[in-house]
């Protein structure tokens, strides 16, 4: 595969903002231990952005903006934030063992400065029908020198 410096074409796969939170989660997705992540529907539609599709591929950086691994989509779903389970909660590999726990978690996050000034509304917040973006995804390629574990072929 050729590196994705060479190929403008394959979209950013960037979790969370730069910073400790990024460090954690990019760490989980190389270890294998994440394989899932919730965006906001809205984010999309104010962007206008397109929804991710099954077999896209993308970069995923660090928080210094480095490419450290090709992404494959592997799964889609928009559906209310209320219908989230515990089997995607868990597929989020940030150690949430209960939906309540990831909810309260993703809620800290979106309801946090970052979130609110990204989205250009400073009392942004979500509820049970807020729709969310559910997505799953494997690692194609590390491109930290490392290879692919043998879950994440």
């Amino acid at each position: 595969m050729t590196p994705p410096q060479d190929r403008p074409e394959l979209p950013e796969f960037a979790l969370g903002f730069p910073g400790p939170l990024r460090d954690r989660l990019v760490a989980a997705v190389l270890s294998g231990t994440k394989t899932a992540t919730t965006g906001l529907l809205t984010e999309y539609e104010r962007c206008a952005e397109p929804l991710p599709s099954v077999g896209q591929w993308s970069v995923m950086p660090d928080s210094g903006g480095r490419p450290v691994a090709v992404i494959e989509v592997t799964g889609v779903r928009v559906l209310r934030l209320a219908e989230v389970g515990r089997e995607h909660a868990r597929a989020e590999g940030e150690g949430h063992l209960t939906v309540s726990a990831w909810r309260a978690a993703h809620e800290a996050f979106w309801h946090g400065p970052d979130m609110r000034n990204e989205l250009g509304d400073p009392e942004f917040t979500v509820d049970d029908d807020t729709m969310v973006v559910l997505e799953n995804f494997r690692v194609v390629e590390r491109l930290d020198g490392g290879s692919a574990s043998a879950q994440e072929r």
